[in-house]
């Protein structure tokens, strides 16, 4: 394993890139927009400082990305793909189709969707069995973080292959047993996520305290242990039987609204003004310099740095 393919290089597929090169492959790219590859060696470039820092696979070098005219360049001798087109149904259909009708027989294919089922991306695909979902979180080359997960026309060895695959790329795996729209961090995440809207829309939190409550709070727990070990230590020596025991009850209490409130254009404001506010001047990419430099410190502070080389 040497050449991995990414299709598309926004955000998440440039991350990707930045991790493959980090883990010494060799990767070629495509992307359709214009600028694309500007771009991507801008990403590649920005994050390669951080990156430095997790302790780069021998090899590891910017110089091993090509970056192709065309789809087919990219794909046609490549040994994993991982695509990471935006989130529209008919747009990945139609792309995994194209991807799977370009790509060396066998060669395992992973979409890196947010939250659609394989199930209804592979539809048009001609060997759907080899398409997977490699589900990272942001930034991919930082974050350990990936959900692997067939679709009903996925054969089960190719998903235990690319959990194999990413995990000597340097990843941790969930290989999900079956398939939930989002996945697994995706739903959590989106139920904090709509409580923090509800909030912000009725005027019970801004967002710092939103912010605040999460770095200062609970998220300095979660870095080291989940929210059901979390929860389990708050139940002292009777573990988590005592908690539910305990705290069942809050269960019934309004402390959580799952549906989504409306969100309007004065939500979308108010919760944009806060970004804003909470930015206090700094860039976008003053920002991502600060998170990279906090998830390293995270990640050295728990013993989970990775030193393995690249497949």
């Amino acid at each position: 394993m040497r050449r991995v393919a990414c299709v598309g290089a926004g955000v998440i597929g440039g991350g990707w890139v930045a991790h493959f090169l980090a883990r010494g492959y060799d990767v070629t790219a495509w992307d359709p927009a214009p600028d694309a590859e500007a771009r991507l060696r801008r990403l590649v470039d920005a994050a390669w400082p951080a990156l430095e820092q997790l302790d780069l696979a021998a090899g590891a070098s910017p110089d091993r990305l090509t970056v192709t005219a065309t789809l087919e360049e990219a794909v046609s001798e490549a040994e994993f793909v991982q695509e990471s087109a935006p989130e529209k149904l008919d747009l990945k259909r139609e792309l995994l189709a194209d991807i799977d009708s370009l790509t060396p027989a066998g060669v395992v294919i992973a979409s890196s969707t947010s939250g659609y089922p394989m199930t209804d991306m592979q539809t048009e695909a001609g060997t759907p069995g080899r398409l997977v979902v490699g589900h990272p979180f942001n930034p991919p080359y930082l974050i350990p973080l990936v959900e692997v997960v067939g679709g009903e026309r996925t054969e089960q060895g190719a998903v235990r292959w690319a959990s194999r695959f990413y995990e000597a790329a340097g990843k941790s795996v969930i290989a999900m047993d079956r398939e939930v729209p989002g996945f697994i961090a995706n739903r959590l995440q989106e139920a904090l996520w709509r409580e923090a809207l509800h909030m912000v829309a009725n005027g019970e939190a801004t967002v710092g305290d939103i912010d605040l409550s999460i770095t200062e709070g609970p998220g300095l727990r979660w870095a080291v242990m989940g929210p059901m070990l979390t929860f389990a230590l708050a139940g002292g020596e009777g573990g988590m039987a005592h908690m539910l025991d305990h705290f069942g009850p809050s269960l019934k209490s309004p402390w959580t609204r799952l549906e989504a409130p409306e969100l309007d254009r004065e939500l979308y404001d108010a919760v944009v003004a806060g970004c804003d506010d909470a930015a206090d001047g700094r860039t976008i990419a003053d920002l991502v310099t600060e998170r990279d430099r906090g998830v390293i410190a995270v990640l050295r502070a728990t013993g989970r740095l990775r030193e393995e080389g690249a497949a």
